[in-house]
């Protein structure tokens, strides 16, 4: 009998996972179609919701999580980010005085920050292991708790730290394949940054074929934490909105598994580059234009305002329809 590993548990609710309603996502496209808005995007926005929830869709308590790790990568100087930095973005979210506070504040969007071990970094990747999987395991299912407290859409994004896009960026190269300059920006740094993410492809041989002993080996503990979230909103037929590129380098490991296990999410923005590559290997289309976020959650706060017009539309064309029955 195969030993229990302990990602083993995340594998079988991936393997269990609720199908999407596709009669529900049917009826919401035919209520554009019907009022020659079927080419809308809102459309399908109000569609998936739909599906996800298996019901009318709607969003009255949206929820931003937002995710803050350290990295043993960041040792080599790869980032022009200090490393304090993501500490004092952590305490700002915490008094209130972050950006992202007032952009929730402005939108009714529920803001959960979760600092995960800040003052002990993850393994340097390029020559050890992030996490092992128990850490792995026990840190995805922390992100797990993201849902909690009744959210119906969970925003889920990270707060910047330094050497988190070189993560990123080995994970796209694991779970999508490419060169690592193909996933990393083009700048005085890139190639130290691509070697670094070579010696960890070449060190972490043995886990490539697997999308979650990948993320343990690679990623960060906000990337754990991330997916935990992504799939727990999955599991309880919520739909998530991933805000820019660590949250699809997350997402990316459960979609490698299934893609269905990203079937529930939308997505706010993706940069230029790593996200937008990533953003149509996961097919996903982003809901604001380039330019319109401003880092850390920003980008998902903005993107409430688009859906919830949508599926205020979608309500409207609902009772639109229902009157016309009664005439």
């Amino acid at each position: 009998m195969p030993t229990q590993r302990p990602l083993d548990d995340f594998r079988a609710l991936i393997e269990r996972m609720p199908k999407l309603d596709a009669a529900a996502g049917a009826a919401a496209t035919q209520l554009f179609e019907g009022n020659r808005a079927g080419r809308s995007r809102l459309g399908a926005i109000a569609s998936l919701f739909a599906s996800v929830s298996g019901g009318r869709p709607s969003m009255s308590r949206p929820s931003l999580a937002l995710f803050a790790g350290t990295h043993g990568i960041a040792r080599h100087g790869i980032s022009s980010r200090r490393m304090d930095a993501t500490l004092a973005t952590v305490g700002a979210c915490g008094s209130g005085d972050a950006p992202v506070n007032h952009l929730c504040a402005a939108n009714m969007i529920g803001l959960k920050v979760y600092d995960l071990a800040l003052h002990l970094p993850t393994g340097d990747i390029s020559a050890i292991a992030a996490m092992d999987e128990r850490n792995a395991a026990a840190t995805m299912a922390f992100g797990m708790e993201a849902i909690a407290g009744g959210a119906d859409c969970v925003l889920v994004g990270s707060i910047a730290s330094t050497g988190d896009e070189t993560v990123a960026a080995a994970l796209f190269c694991a779970l999508h394949g490419g060169a690592p300059s193909d996933w990393l920006p083009d700048d005085d740094l890139a190639g130290k940054r691509a070697t670094l993410i070579a010696d960890a492809l070449e060190n972490h041989r043995a886990s490539l074929g697997d999308p979650l002993a990948v993320l343990a080996a690679l990623g960060g503990r906000e990337f754990a934490a991330m997916a935990g979230a992504i799939l727990a909103a999955r599991i309880e037929k919520v739909p998530a909105i991933l805000d820019g590129t660590t949250a699809l380098a997350a997402a990316s490991a459960l979609w490698a598994i299934d893609p269905e296990a990203v079937a529930h999410c939308l997505l706010a923005e993706a940069a230029p580059g790593a996200g937008s590559r990533a953003a149509e290997r996961l097919g996903l289309r982003p809901l604001l234009a380039e330019g319109l976020a401003a880092g850390e959650g920003t980008a998902a706060a903005l993107a409430v305002s688009t859906v919830r017009d949508a599926l205020a539309l979608h309500a409207g064309f609902a009772a639109q329809a229902r009157a016309g029955q009664h005439h």
